[in-house]
């Protein structure tokens, strides 16, 4: 018998439960597609680009759960290690502000960058595959769906800021990441072609 890696990964599996579970209200903007076709997607274009480490995977699967649900950081690390709780945290959204209020698009954004910017190679990793999934169904959408950019909080000049300046964050330049940074540029430049008409 051999000691070949399994294909099955119990890490993963527990990650993609927890991610179910917490996502299982919610569904893609101005879609009825579940949630989890997102972080599932996100994992399914890191294998495919060749990453196959399985914290990476479940910190895939995991990357949306603090931002957008009632799930912790905390409650995260009594079941997962803590290589994937520091891959959740890099890639998490400070949405509110210590008093509770909303914070601005513009304000989230750019901490965002920062901290992108200063997180190891396997959390922008993440990143850069979220932002592909992100873009490519932004492309998709935009075959049948000419008011796509009234989905987003942020005008679309703004929105295609942003992505550009989180692949250039999140890239640096790391040769195992090329793929996909060249996989969202593409698709950057493509959707910038499709841009509205300003009045």
């Amino acid at each position: 018998m051999t000691n070949a890696p399994s294909v099955f990964s119990p890490l993963v599996e527990r990650a993609m439960r927890v991610a179910a579970r917490g996502h299982r209200e919610q569904t893609r903007k101005a879609s009825d597609l579940p949630y989890l076709t997102h972080p599932a997607s996100v994992a399914l274009l890191l294998t495919k680009s060749g990453i196959i480490d399985d914290e990476i995977l479940a910190a895939a699967l995991l990357h949306d759960v603090v931002e957008d649900t009632d799930c912790s950081l905390e409650a995260l690390a009594t079941e997962f290690p803590p290589r994937v709780i520091e891959f959740v945290a890099a890639l998490t959204e400070r949405k509110r502000d210590d008093a509770g209020q909303k914070r601005s698009w513009q304000d989230r954004k750019t901490e965002h960058l920062e901290h992108v910017a200063a997180s190891s190679w396997e959390a922008r990793a993440i990143t850069l595959a979220d932002k592909l999934h992100n873009l490519g169904t932004m492309a998709f959408d935009l075959e049948t769906d000419p008011d796509l950019w009234s989905r987003f909080n942020a005008p679309p000049e703004r929105l295609l800021w942003y992505y550009r300046e989180m692949i250039a964050a999140a890239s640096q330049g790391e040769s195992r990441l090329r793929m996909l940074a060249e996989e969202c540029s593409k698709l950057v430049e493509h959707l910038a072609t499709r841009m509205p008409a300003a009045n």
